[in-house]
């Protein structure tokens, strides 16, 4: 395994009040990231998926547990784990006032690379992530998207076994998002191992290889996409209309609905097949004579397999 984690905890004490309590951000997680694959970390703000990331890249020491990243006790060694890994935090790390070579001859400088060398991993590393153009331009000049890349080829100029991405697509625009998936399936492609925090149900879906969903500091599911959203058969109907009430007292006693849940524009079915409840739906309200708003079909997703595990939404979170 290149990450394996058993336990993993942290808590920190709220400076809230007289009586400081420890609140528990992370809470015994286990975690198995095989080489060479993208692994997702998927959950609301809050669920504690930067901590547990801010563990396993040493920035945080945790309070119990074990783990071992790229073949070192991260406990026992954490300068040896520093060596064998990439960290690209939220907020980026390029300064205004230098370029991006600058920037990339420096941080390989860091890692113990010779001039010569760090000068050519930083020209290889421009024309990768296209910035060739841009690479001796102060970073202050750079777009969101061509600056977030200067962060992610900053974390891997040193030739990392794994590298961590935190949340690493925040604040682009869809075109940038896109080129950023394309990088990071590049860097799998080319070996390495990626363990990325997201709160986007569209990018843990198309880019992940598998996924770990993560509320109030526990992984409540963990799998491919794929198989995640096999767990739910059949498919999702999201009514909308103003008597919430009414229309779950009726429906939600119906042979044909599985589960029902309550939302803020009206009810969500979880059903066998729509084509055959539609118009049982349809039929049910009519006779009651509450009047349908909207009504829409979807198959599930990962919000439904969040949803199923933890009686919320993602989106709602």
């Amino acid at each position: 395994m290149m990450i394996e984690t058993h336990g993993l905890k942290k808590s920190f004490r709220s400076r809230q009040g007289r009586d400081k309590k420890a609140v528990e951000a992370v809470r015994g997680v286990d975690l198995a990231v095989e080489p060479g694959e993208i692994f997702g970390f998927l959950g609301p703000n809050g669920a504690g998926k930067t901590t547990t990331l801010r563990m396993l890249a040493t920035l945080l020491e945790p309070d119990g547990g074990q783990a071992t990243i790229a073949g070192v006790d991260l406990r026992r060694d954490p300068g040896e784990v520093r060596r064998r890994i990439g960290y690209v935090a939220q907020g980026g790390s390029t300064w205004d006032e230098s370029t991006a070579r600058e920037e990339l001859v420096l941080h390989a400088r860091m890692y113990g690379v010779g001039k010569a060398e760090a000068q050519r991993r930083a020209a290889v590393t421009l024309e990768a992530f296209q910035l060739t153009e841009y690479a001796d331009r102060r970073c202050k000049t750079y777009s969101g998207g061509q600056r977030r890349r200067v962060d992610i080829a900053l974390g891997i100029i040193h030739q990392p076994k794994v590298v961590f991405l935190d949340e690493p697509t925040t604040g682009l625009d869809p075109q940038s998002r896109a080129h950023m998936w394309d990088e990071v399936r590049r860097l799998r492609e080319e070996g390495m191992t990626v363990f990325i925090t997201t709160h986007y149900l569209e990018e843990a879906d198309a880019l992940c290889d598998r996924i770990a969903i993560m509320d109030h500091g526990q992984i409540v599911a963990e799998g491919t996409p794929d198989s995640l959203k096999q767990e739910i058969s059949g498919d999702v109907v999201n009514i909308g209309l103003s008597d919430t009430t009414r229309a779950s007292d009726v429906l939600g006693s119906a042979e044909f609905v599985r589960k029902l849940e309550t939302t803020d524009n009206g009810v969500r079915l979880y059903v066998d097949e729509a084509g055959t409840a539609i118009p049982l739906i349809l039929r049910a309200l009519d006779g009651e004579g509450i009047a349908l708003g909207t009504i829409e079909l979807h198959r599930p997703s990962l919000d439904d397999v969040f949803l199923t595990k933890t009686g919320r939404t993602l989106r709602e979170s």
